[in-house]
């Protein structure tokens, strides 16, 4: 009998990834306008930071725990469909919550809220990818993924702008008060995010546990894992625990004998790494006991025993997703101020800038839809490694150039170049990663992989702030610089990480498994 995995049809693998179309319709929404939600409320660009802080954290400890769970998952809606629709309808309900806070800080709480019912929804559908497509067509399967992601993302960034100029709904409020143009928004986003993930639940049956394992034996036949042995003794905790937890304490005091000087942001990273001590600790304990069959210490575990593909794919992810937190968090201040003149929130040239980087928010996922079609052909003249790699150039390249471009009409070109850079992060890392994966664990290790989407976001808002006031005078503008010089590393670092080999056969074809 043939248990090798069957390859999906187009429609079959539309159908599998169309729910990532509301995941990002909502998320995008998130990216476009809770800066401005922000502004709108009271916030000034020194608490901007650690406001957004609140999408990275969730997602830090979120995406894991979920992960795991739904590594664990079988019921009658599947392995990773449940977390799929109760994520869904927590977003959606915070989406019709959210433009209605009369206060900064219900705000931030419903950022919180929002974020970490987008990641319940968001992890799972990594995995699936793994669990549903074979090999040679996991690329494919994170393309699709990464082109709903562009199409949502352009109707949703430019959402309140159509408003604006197509429905006549007002973008202007008084002081305090949501414009309605992006209440309307977020109205529509909570709505398409539940049926869109309503439809891939719907259309798309999963395989059974049984079905994965025999999948996963034959793929292992044709093409050998690297070898998965995970271990850290106690011993070893204790001393990263110690190491990590002492310097954290160190940097915490030092900051806050120093704040009237330094950014109260750098807190963020200096209890950071004290926590991070402590949860060594914490796992070393459970490791001297014996108790390690939970699910925080296989995390803990398994971050320390990373395949080797993870742990430079890792490196590169850090690099890449520093500048997209600093895009989100610092666009809008950033554009209003240097190519507008102004940051009075109440101003018609203010609110004209918050739409424009909504309009430009629009331009580089147009061009990440256009890149996600383009990236196939790239991989197949070079390797993944170098289509990605080229794609990060274009990207740092493009967020360099905003210091260099007065005319805000001429920041569309450079959005080109961060949309072919946002299409390959959302797709071409997974590809190469989920070849290197134990499919027993494939949620678990994408997860752990989203810390270092993470990491740098919570690094970004602990120093931007620093670094923008301390050397560039309070220009916001120059977080965009930074994201960019971010970005370039990233690119050098791909060359780091080797290429997955190559199924050598052809899987029979899938008949129906996209019906119920």
């Amino acid at each position: 009998m043939n248990m090798q995995k069957p390859t999906l049809s187009f429609w079959q693998i539309w159908n599998m990834c169309f729910g990532f179309f509301g995941i990002q319709f909502g998320f995008a929404l998130q990216n476009s306008n809770v800066s401005r939600i922000f502004q709108t409320l009271g916030a000034d660009y020194s608490s901007m930071t650690i406001l957004w802080v609140a999408a990275p954290l969730t997602g830090l400890f979120v995406q894991p725990i979920i992960g795991y769970m739904s590594d664990r998952t079988w019921g009658k809606l599947g392995r990773r469909r449940p977390y799929f629709l109760y994520g869904a309808i927590l977003a959606s309900l915070s989406l019709f919550i959210m433009p209605h806070s009369p206060a900064l800080w219900i705000a931030a709480g419903m950022l919180w809220v929002m974020d970490a019912s987008i990641n319940v929804s968001m992890e799972p559908f990594r995995a699936f990818v793994g669990d549903m497509l074979p090999r040679k067509q996991r690329g494919m399967g994170y393309a699709m993924q990464s082109f709903f992601i562009g199409v949502a993302s352009v109707v949703a960034s430019a959402l309140p702008w159509m408003m604006t100029n197509w429905f006549d709904i007002s973008n202007t409020a008084e002081a305090g008060v949501i414009p309605d143009s992006v209440r309307f928004s977020f109205y529509a986003g909570g709505a398409l995010f539940l049926l869109a993930v309503l439809w891939t639940v719907y259309s798309t049956k999963e395989y059974s546990p049984e079905e994965l394992a025999a999948f996963e034996k034959a793929e292992n036949a044709l093409s050998p894992q690297e070898e998965y042995q995970p271990s850290r003794s106690a011993k070893q905790f204790f001393q990263g625990g110690i190491i990590w937890g002492l310097t954290g304490v160190v940097a915490t005091v030092l900051v806050a004998l120093n704040i009237e000087q330094l950014d109260k942001n750098l807190m963020l990273l200096t209890c950071g790494l004290l926590v991070f001590g402590l949860f060594q600790l914490i796992a070393g304990l459970l490791e001297k006991k014996g108790n390690n069959s939970n699910g925080f210490s296989q995390v803990m575990v398994d971050l320390f025993n990373m395949p080797t593909t993870m742990k430079k794919l890792a490196a590169v992810q850090f690099f890449s997703w520093f500048p997209f937190f600093a895009w989100w968090s610092s666009a809008t201040p950033a554009i209003t101020s240097f190519h507008y003149g102004t940051s009075d929130v109440t101003s018609a040239a203010f609110n004209e800038g918050a739409d424009w980087v909504g309009i430009l928010m629009a331009a580089y996922n147009v061009s990440a839809v256009f890149a996600a079609l383009t990236i196939p052909v790239v991989v197949r003249l070079f390797n993944l490694k170098t289509a990605h790699m080229i794609n990060l150039f274009l990207g740092g390249i493009g967020f360099i150039s905003f210091v260099l471009i007065k005319d805000p009409t001429y920041l569309i070109a450079p959005m080109i170049g961060v949309g072919f850079a946002w299409a390959s992060i959302l797709s071409l890392p997974y590809a190469l990663l989920s070849n290197a994966l134990p499919a027993k664990k494939m949620g678990l290790f994408m997860g752990i992989f989203n810390f270092f989407i993470v990491l740098p976001q919570i690094l970004a808002a602990s120093i931007l702030g620093f670094l923008v006031s301390k050397f560039f005078a309070g220009e916001t503008i120059y977080a965009l610089v930074i994201g960019g010089v971010s970005m370039l590393i990233a690119g050098v670092l791909t060359l780091r990480v080797a290429e997955p080999e190559q199924e050598i056969q052809q899987p029979k074809k899938a008949e129906a498994l996209t019906s119920h």
